[in-house]
């Protein structure tokens, strides 16, 4: 099973969901923000999950889809909310067009996000939508923990991890939740393989943490320090901040509330800071902690040994990439 093969299906899917639609100002930027791209992760992981629970492919794609177009719209108005000038290397939808248009684009998003989810088999869409409702509001509320987290100086690893739960991992845990109820698969293999998604999705984003501090620019494919330039939050930072003292605490909140400084230097002295605290190796360390309970999900599955090499593989990729 190749991955990659599930892709043109969900392209062309995704395509036809919006094709053609009028008026052109509300969809055109639904198609626009469709188009650029993405890893498709989520109806990656609902057809992948579908497909290994012994599910045709074809009954789970307007799901996969859905999710897909859903994790769009929140896109859509995160830049809004963060004032992201790029995304995925082009204009957001709300610098291209304007905020109203990326905000009623984003709401004609999410409302599509439902219709298509419903195109699933009749029978199966109570299970769906429970799935999916939840998943919907445990998004918002990790966007707004966020967003809280952004005036706040005590925030501590426990209640960055529970965000990164809610923002990150439940919608990847979703994805494959579908798609095991598209394959109507045993509710104990589907909450077992939504468990096996929460820890990869925790995993994914401790990564990607890292990765902003520790990637090879090359292949990570922008700068790094980009979180440590905007004191974003991260688990990094915030690990920094709970094991310093004295005067490297002092030098770390100090680089914190500069509001006027040299990127590099800041981006080299925090840095510089972390490796004195060993936070790369602590954060790598809570990464491998969830991949660990990844596995222990993935080992309860009723599915063959070869079926399990497929997700562990897929959980490596994220782990360990370099972008």
């Amino acid at each position: 099973m190749n991955t990659k093969d599930y892709l043109p299906l969900i392209e062309s899917t995704l395509v036809s969901i919006f094709e053609g639609k009028e008026p052109y100002n509300l969809y055109e930027p639904i198609r626009y923000v469709l188009s650029i791209g993405g890893k498709r992760l989520r109806p990656t992981f609902a057809l992948m999950a579908c497909d290994l629970f012994g599910g045709k492919v074809n009954d789970a794609v307007y799901p996969a889809c859905a999710l897909e177009v859903y994790h769009n719209f929140t896109l859509l108005h995160d830049d809004i909310m963060d004032n992201a000038d790029m995304r995925r290397g082009k204009p957001t939808v709300h610098k291209k067009w304007n905020e109203n248009t990326a905000i009623l684009s984003g709401d004609v998003m999410l409302s599509q996000a439902y219709e298509v989810m419903c195109r699933a088999e009749h029978s199966l869409l109570p299970s769906l939508l429970s799935v999916f409702n939840q998943t919907t509001i445990e998004v918002c509320e990790g966007q707004q923990y966020d967003m809280d987290f952004e005036s706040r100086n005590d925030v501590t690893a426990d209640e960055y991890i529970a965000m990164i739960r809610l923002k990150t991992a439940v919608l990847l845990a979703a994805s494959l939740k579908i798609g095991a109820i598209c394959a109507k698969a045993s509710s104990k293999d589907a909450d077992l393989i939504y468990e096996f998604g929460i820890n990869v999705g925790l995993a994914f984003q401790l990564k990607d943490d890292w990765l902003d501090v520790y990637g090879d620019v090359k292949k990570f494919g922008k700068k790094i320090g980009g979180d440590i330039c905007c004191n974003k939050k991260t688990y990094l930072l915030i690990t920094a901040l709970e094991k310093s003292s004295g005067d490297t605490k002092k030098s770390l909140t100090e680089w914190i509330s500069k509001e006027s400084f040299d990127r590099d230097e800041k981006v080299k002295a925090v840095t510089a800071i972390y490796n004195s605290l060993n936070i790369g190796k602590i954060a790598e360390e809570k990464m491998n902690s969830y991949y660990q309970k990844a596995l222990e999900s993935l080992n309860q599955l009723s599915l063959s040994a070869d079926k399990k090499e497929v997700l562990k593989s897929i959980a490596e990729s994220l782990l360990y990439r370099e972008d």
